[in-house]
């Protein structure tokens, strides 16, 4: 293993299943400390537990990502357990699927809230800690490079019928990317933006019965039908689906040494599938 990111920190937040669970352990093996996030407390400790298997360092620091105090809390929890915070991955999410007609004011805020509010929250909560990081580097004569790779999808970057909301919200990330690319530049971040296709997770399994998880309380509906899945795969150039390891692999190359000139992009993890 390559160890690229040996001696750094990175929060990944909804890590504890997924695209995020492959992106902490990904960054684990590439030598990173985890924070890892999730709803759910189980999850989580599945995750620390797998990367300290592996001889790596992780903790876990579960909530909401929309709460009023989990930004702040968050950061907290990395300063305390590892002292610096390098890689900060706004990943968690769900989507709750409506046409605008029928989506309640509820879906609409609550779907917003977690794509575009928090990682905003997130990272407003960071920055005093990296204007002071980098402000003690520099006068030491060092140049250390800070990575945010925040998740768009191809919802954002084209539009998706019965999504208005996680639309709306992964287009508003782009947006937030180009932005904090240009107001962290100085502070030597690199801020960039990996949209995803149709990647193998709960969220499409295929199936022909109506599913449900629980998010907050709520029922969400989960899993893809055969004919829409097979219609995906002949509209992707590669015709499948990708999966999650693929996936954490485009968030790992923003995060690398290699990408240190790299800064405001959206690159699209879809198979060939979802472009501007």
């Amino acid at each position: 293993m390559s160890q690229k990111l040996q001696g750094k920190v990175a929060i990944v937040t909804g890590s504890g299943r997924g695209i995020g669970r492959a992106i902490a352990l990904k960054f684990a093996r590439e030598g990173a400390r985890v924070v890892v996030n999730d709803l759910d407390p189980a999850p989580a400790a599945e995750v620390v537990a797998e990367i300290q298997a592996m001889g790596g360092e992780a903790v876990a620091w579960c909530g909401n990502v929309v709460a009023p105090e989990f930004a702040e809390r968050c950061v907290k929890t990395a300063l305390e357990a590892f002292q610096r915070i390098d890689i900060i991955v706004n990943n968690a999410g769900y989507t709750w699927d409506n046409v605008v007609q029928k989506m309640s004011d509820e879906q609409w805020d609550a779907v917003v809230d977690c794509h575009l509010k928090a990682p905003f929250m997130l990272l407003r909560a960071a920055y005093p800690y990296i204007r002071e990081a980098s402000k003690a580097e520099a006068e030491a004569g060092e140049v250390v490079y800070r990575k945010v790779v925040n998740i768009s999808s191809v919802a954002g970057t084209q539009g998706a019928a019965g999504q208005a909301n996680y639309a709306a919200a992964k287009a508003g990330v782009v947006g937030l990317t180009k932005s904090m690319a240009k107001e962290w530049g100085r502070l030597n971040v690199n801020v960039n933006c990996v949209a995803f296709g149709a990647i193998e997770t709960r969220l499409t399994q295929s199936t022909i019965e109506e599913k449900t998880v629980q998010v907050e309380g709520r029922d969400i509906k989960v899993g893809v039908h055969p004919d829409r899945i097979a219609a995906a795969y002949r509209d992707t150039p590669l015709g499948r689906f990708g999966t999650p390891e693929e996936a954490a692999g485009s968030v790992f190359m923003f995060c690398i040494p290699e990408s240190n000139f790299v800064s405001g992009q959206t690159i699209i993890c879809g198979g060939g599938r979802g472009g501007f």
